[in-house]
């Protein structure tokens, strides 16, 4: 598999994004829409067309970062969103960032990377983040595909994946999904350790 930042950006570039929901996932606006904070530095992961970056700033917070390898995606937050700062869509690997959040929002990021790289995912995650910092969003809770994102999973093997360097707090059926993926997908929140 070759999920190279050609090949990312050739999905935004022909619209080979069936993962792509066209607007916000609602667990994650229930879970936005109970922020107080809206100094919170919040990164979004691999966003992709981003519509949580842009309802986040739609609602004042300041400090949200999206990063992914296609430019084409970032350009399309951009397009749709003109007062988003620039500054702000990293054009970068995600495993290359070295900044500090509050908070990384996980909507469909996890899935779509090689399942080979969810360990240094877990690692990664944690050296983004302040103490105490939180991953929060949401996992496909389904076996999807074997060659080509998104690949899925289960509650136990993230479970497996999380538990050395976070506090899993909630791992559970999402509740208000899109109506495209009740029951495929888990809400969950985890607070790195100290």
């Amino acid at each position: 598999m070759k999920l190279t930042e050609q090949f990312w950006d050739e999905s935004y570039k022909n619209n080979d994004i069936g993962w792509d929901l066209g607007e916000i996932s609602p667990p994650l606006k229930t879970y936005f829409d109970q922020l107080t904070d809206k100094d919170l530095k919040i990164l979004i992961p691999g966003g992709g067309n981003c519509y949580e970056a842009e309802y986040l700033h739609s609602q004042g917070f300041k400090n949200v970062y999206v990063v992914d390898l296609s430019k084409t995606a970032l350009d399309n937050i951009k397009r749709r969103v003109p007062s988003f700062p620039s500054a702000h869509l990293i054009h970068m690997n995600f495993f290359d960032l070295d900044m500090t959040f509050d908070i990384i929002i996980e909507q469909t990021f996890f899935c779509a990377i090689n399942p080979n790289l969810r360990p240094l995912y877990t690692i990664k995650t944690s050296e983004l983040l302040y103490d105490h910092g939180k991953v929060v969003g949401l996992l496909f809770d389904a076996p999807l595909n074997a060659d080509k994102p998104p690949f899925g999973g289960n509650k136990s093997e993230y479970m497996n994946h999380f538990h050395t360097r976070y506090t899993i707090k909630i791992m559970e059926q999402a509740r208000n999904s899109h109506p495209s993926r009740t029951g495929k997908e888990l809400f969950f929140k985890i607070i790195k350790k100290p």
